[in-house]
């Protein structure tokens, strides 16, 4: 079984953006040492308490400070942007980095309606915010050097998306539905499925990727993971501790505090929670794998069980960075991972 990471940077409670994207660097470098597959990182607009909103440019650092570890968004927000620019951006990044960089795509706001807006303010038809599909469509034939023989015909055949490169990101699309997974089962991509937004169902929507899978440029057999919350600790009363900071995060969420920073264990120890509060939690822990090294190594194989994926990706929103870490570690020594250098 693979192990990845999404790091969404995420600012703590007393910590500033800057610090939560120097943490992430951190954080690429320490899963590369542990033996981690990939590092991904996030899209999120008009949200103080994440600090990633280029993904492009946070991946070219991380990709700069490693060596092996492949390096991803997870994801580039397709809708807000040109597809050939993003197709660029990317060959750009494959050009620097060969064989190491993947395009993660989704098609979420990331972000408040107000930051949507603006994001699309130079729009021309304010009626292409729906046309994903075809978007996708355009972005692996550009990075197939595929417009001229694209289906239906491309809007710019002919049209390349330079620089000029020998090898393409692997496309990932991303989504938390059985919509997303037929779509990318039809347009044949690598497919993540976001546990950590929807606890329910997604065994079943990666099962039917996997069997309706059409192999095309962009993937020739399906290749699937699973992205959920993790927090792991020496014993599993001091793993459910620390996860009360994910607890509040996400109940705060939930009432559209989007700026809140990951509160502190204490913060959360000492919020007062309303009943449905506390059936959120309940409810949201389907969305995390909590416990000590043995039973969340129990819980991660039982999910690629589940789901029939060899390769799980955890996030985790850990208020101290020294935990975090140390929960990485855990996980990846209780899981086998091997140790690179």
């Amino acid at each position: 079984m693979k192990l990845s990471i999404l790091d969404q940077s995420p600012v703590s409670e007393g910590s500033t953006p800057a610090e939560a994207l120097a943490q992430t660097v951190l954080l690429a470098r320490e899963a590369e040492r542990l033996g981690y597959h990939r590092f991904w990182v996030a899209e999120h607009h008009a949200a103080p308490g994440l600090a990633g909103s280029s993904p492009e440019v946070l991946m070219a650092h991380l990709a700069a400070v490693t060596s092996e570890i492949r390096i991803g968004s997870g994801a580039v927000l397709l809708p807000h942007y040109s597809a050939y620019k993003v197709a660029e951006n990317f060959r750009v990044l494959e050009a620097l980095y060969p064989g190491r960089i993947d395009l993660g795509v989704g098609r979420a706001a990331g972000g408040g309606a107000l930051s949507a807006r603006a994001l699309q303010d130079n729009r021309v038809n304010p009626e292409d915010i729906d046309r994903y599909e075809q978007q996708l469509k355009e972005l692996i034939a550009y990075l197939n050097d595929e417009t001229g023989a694209a289906e239906p015909p491309h809007r710019y055949a002919g049209l390349q998306a330079t620089p000029a490169v020998s090898t393409a990101p692997e496309i990932w699309l991303l989504g938390s539905s059985s919509a997303s997974a037929a779509l990318s089962a039809r347009l044949g991509t690598g497919y993540a499925f976001a546990r950590f937004i929807n606890g329910n169902g997604g065994a079943e929507a990666v099962r039917e990727y996997a069997d309706s899978f059409a192999p095309s440029r962009a993937a020739a057999t399906p290749q699937s993971l699973v992205a959920v919350f993790a927090v792991c600790a020496g014993t599993s009363e001091e793993a459910d501790r620390l996860a009360a900071s994910m607890d509040l995060s996400l109940v705060l969420l939930e009432k559209e505090h989007l700026s809140t920073a990951t509160p502190s264990v204490e913060t959360a120890m000492n919020y007062t929670y309303t009943p449905y509060d506390r059936f959120s939690i309940k409810d949201n822990r389907k969305r995390m794998v909590v416990g000590s090294p043995i039973e969340v190594r129990e819980q991660l194989q039982a999910l690629a069980e589940e789901y029939r994926c060899g390769e799980l990706m955890i996030s985790s929103h850990i208020h101290s960075f020294e935990d975090k870490l140390t929960s990485l570690r855990l996980i990846a020594e209780a899981c086998g991972l091997t140790r690179r250098g």
